[in-house]
């Protein structure tokens, strides 16, 4: 191989004694069924990254070389090595929590009653609008820092807290700003269509075309977002209203990426796969109708929210009936202030297992390979695979990888590596 002709002239970082290497393809494809459970592993291997990308990988014994040939090497004996989470659903970008609404939910009070008495999505609207860009920045920053010291090496973002051009923008330059300040792959979703406005509530069309007539040109213009999504929920966007938005963000490049069924189903499956979106997201409630709908698109990933329905005290996604049915699945963890305030996705990886019935192995590789393809980004991340990116987890020494999700209350992650390089 040419890399190892070369190797004392780039940086090259050995993982030695891997005690399983895992998620190794050689070639990769949208996991469906049964082969959502198959997870392909190495024991006792080793894993070479040379600059950004992963160079080599094999058994210990096929190593050639002496470690002390690398300028970086690490033993991971008694370790497992993954690619990094992929967490394609997110609104990591938001001014604030919301922790006194916690109080409102612990005594029963509905997502949706909360809402309509000022709190939910406007609450956080209010927060965003009084904040500047750059303390926007500085918090989510922070964020971004935590999620991927927990694993994270690529996550879409949303906006849908300003509901103003001027908010919407902020967010979205917020976004592209730690594109360029962070290793980590970010996707950047426009999501105008959050809620409607008070001051839009008696007129929603006037709302539309301020997303459709002002909004989506400045974000075209300045290249601010890769996606656009809409919440198609009872009281908040219909699936008409939500095709409308869709096609005007497709005159600027924008796939969908759409919250659907979190709390009824409406129409919005069927509608989001007539425009081909990349991902329908949420998913709590789903007939049957819905979930053939969703295991007949040759394309479109459902990504199922677990930690969001957890927080919510809802039923979970039907998980297996998704996977028995044929749908592509992935897992995210919707980090927001007001439904899912954590973006860790080893608990999500842990909770799909312990309450929704996944197997640890078909955790994984929705939370890996599936989220890669929910960003279109399964060329680059995703699986161990030569020439993808070295974004990896390390863990602390463990007995076996169902350990991972049993284990749920412990961070069992040593190190990250993004890039290539190892984070501080």
């Amino acid at each position: 191989m040419k890399f190892f002709g070369r190797l004392a002239a780039v940086m090259a970082t050995l993982i030695s004694n891997i005690k399983q290497l895992v998620n190794v393809r050689s070639s990769w494809s949208l996991l469906r069924r049964a082969e959502l459970a198959k997870l392909p592993c190495i024991n006792n291997a080793y894993l070479i990254v040379e600059g950004e990308t992963i160079a080599s990988y094999g058994k210990m014994e096929e190593l050639k070389f002496n470690p002390s040939t690398f300028q970086d090497h690490l033993d991971a004996t008694g370790k497992l090595v993954l690619p990094s989470w992929c967490d394609s659903h997110t609104h990591l970008v938001f001014a604030g929590s919301r922790e006194h609404e916690f109080r409102d939910k612990i005594q029963g009070v509905s997502y949706a009653d909360i809402a309509a008495k000022g709190g939910g999505i406007l609450n956080s609207v209010k927060k965003l609008n009084d904040t500047s860009e750059d303390e926007l920045f500085n918090q989510s920053y922070k964020r971004l820092e935590e999620v991927i010291r927990l694993g994270t090496g690529a996550i879409e973002i949303k906006s849908g807290y300003g509901l103003t051009i001027e908010g919407e923008i902020k967010m979205l330059r917020v976004i592209k700003r730690l594109k360029a300040t962070s290793k980590i792959s970010i996707k950047a979703t426009f999501l105008g269509a959050h809620a409607f406005p008070a001051e839009y509530k008696a007129d929603h069309d006037a709302y539309i075309d301020l997303i459709i007539n002002k909004m989506l040109p400045q974000i075209g213009a300045e290249g601010l977002a890769d996606y656009i999504d809409v919440f198609c929920e009872s009281g908040f966007f219909s699936p008409k209203q939500m095709e409308q938005v869709c096609l005007a963000g497709r005159r600027y490049g924008l796939k969908p990426k759409l919250h659907v069924n979190q709390l009824n189903s409406i129409g919005g499956i069927q509608k989001g796969i007539e425009l081909d979106a990349v991902s329908l997201d949420h998913l709590e409630t789903m007939t049957d109708e819905d979930v053939q709908a969703l295991a007949g698109s040759p394309n479109t990933i459902g990504t199922l929210l677990p930690t969001a329905a957890f927080f919510l005290r809802m039923d979970y996604q039907p998980a297996r009936k998704l996977i028995d049915a044929g749908c592509a699945i992935a897992l995210a963890s919707d980090f927001n202030p007001g439904s899912s305030p954590s973006g860790n996705m080893n608990f999500v990886a842990a909770l799909s297992c312990i309450q929704m019935r996944m197997l640890p192995e078909e955790a994984i590789n929705a939370a890996t390979i599936n989220g890669a393809y929910a960003m279109e980004l399964q060329d680059e991340i995703g699986s161990i695979s030569i020439g993808k990116k070295a974004n990896l987890i390390v863990t602390k020494e463990v007995p076996s990888l169902t350990f991972l999700p049993y284990s749920f209350g412990s961070n069992l992650i040593e190190r990250v590596m993004l890039s290539g390089e190892w984070v501080s």
